[in-house]
This record gives C-alpha cells, sequence and structure tokens, in this order.
C-alpha cells in the first residue's frame, strides 16, 4: 500500500531512528561524519549512548553535579563538532575520544575553579572589610533577600557567616570543592547586596 504524503517524512523518520538504534559505535560516527541522511538520527543516538557516561566521569573527577552536567554538555558537542570536521581520524574508537575529550575537558575545568578561588583569595580581605563595615543592618530585609537565593547558595552562605564553618568544612558537606564554595558564596553575596540596596531605596 502506498504511504500518503503526509505519512512519507514520518516512515523516513521511523526508518532512520530504526537504522541507528541497530547501528555500532562507530557507525553512528561514520554517518556523523559523512553527513548522510541518518545523521542528525544519529548524532542524538550517540549522545544518548554517551551523555550518561561522561556525567558519572564528571560526578567521579569533579565531585559536583553542575559540573558533571556542564561536562556533558561541552564534551558531547565537541565530539560532534569534530565529528561534522572529519576530525576524527577513527571512527571505530570513538568510545575512546569521548573519553580523551572528558578527561581534557575537566582539567579544563578544575583549572578554570582554581584560577577563580585564587581570584577569591586575592579579593577576600576587600571583602571581609565591606562585610564588616558598621553600617546598622535591616534583619527583616536580609532574611527577604536570602529568600530569593537557591537553596544550595542560601545553604553556604548560612553555613559560611551564621555556623562559622569553614570552606573545606562546607565543601566536605554538601560533595563539592572549596573552590566551587567560594564561588558560590561570592555570586550569593554579590546578589544579597544588590537585593539590600533595592530594599534600601524603595523604603
Amino acid at each position: 500500500m502506498a504511504l500518503t504524503a503526509a505519512a512519507v517524512p514520518r516512515y523516513r523518520q521511523l526508518r532512520m531512528l530504526t537504522t541507528v538504534v541497530g547501528a555500532t559505535d562507530g557507525d553512528l560516527a561514520r554517518a556523523i561524519g559523512a553527513g548522510a541522511e541518518t545523521a542528525a538520527a544519529a548524532e542524538t543516538e550517540l549522545y544518548r549512548r554517551f551523555a550518561p557516561r561522561v556525567r558519572l566521569y564528571g560526578r567521579r573527577h569533579l565531585r559536583d553535579e553542575d559540573a558533571a552536567c556542564d561536562l556533558m554538555q561541552q564534551v558531547l558537542l565537541l565530539t560532534i563538532e569534530k565529528l561534522r570536521e572529519g576530525a576524527v581520524r577513527d571512527p571505530e574508537m570513538i568510545g575512546s575520544f569521548i573519553l580523551g575529550t572528558s578527561r581534557m575537558v575537566a582539567a579544563n575545568l578544575k583549572r578554570r575553579d582554581r584560577r577563580r578561588a585564587t581570584l577569591l583569595d586575592a579579593f577576600a580581605a576587600e571583602q571581609l572589610a565591606v562585610m564588616a563595615a558598621p553600617a546598622p543592618l535591616d534583619e527583616h530585609a536580609l532574611e527577604g533577600c536570602l529568600s530569593t537565593l537557591a537553596e544550595r547558595d542560601r545553604t553556604i552562605v548560612l553555613l559560611t557567616f551564621y555556623s562559622e564553618r569553614s570552606s573545606r568544612d562546607i565543601a566536605q558537606t554538601m560533595g563539592t570543592s572549596e573552590g566551587n564554595v567560594r564561588v558560590i558564596r561570592s555570586r550569593a553575596i554579590t546578589r544579597l547586596r544588590a537585593c539590600l540596596g533595592a530594599a534600601e531605596r524603595t523604603s
């Protein structure tokens, strides 16, 4: 029985999906590199297969869920771009290529966190001086501003300034790095200052 014009695209899509689901990783890589009719479906299938593995690698080596998700996105996007450019020499070894890329990107993310931590440490004294200023503080406004923060950000602020816990202690408690704790705390403080400033202007 002949397909109607409206059914043809759907039939082709189902046929491509069936083809790529049963394909090897190397087959998928070659289809992407060749720009074949099944390239888009092959990219989706490659992402489906490898995204959970890259995210797990990120959890183990970066110890932070957000960083693991960033790693997953960067690695898979970079892999697909390299396949489209024909820059992957051996498509059969696409799994090894993705692992190597994961290592490289994870190392870059760690270096980025260390640089951020160094910068934050350099300005720590200035931040403490601003926070220690004897200006009167509207506790009610502060509570309202704290409630606008994401739960993780609010927890880090409270553990730091109310429980007086160190960055290392907080990092161990929350399963992340000291550098990440400092970055999150710095951003949260900036948001709180902006919120309190807005509250003062409207009062």
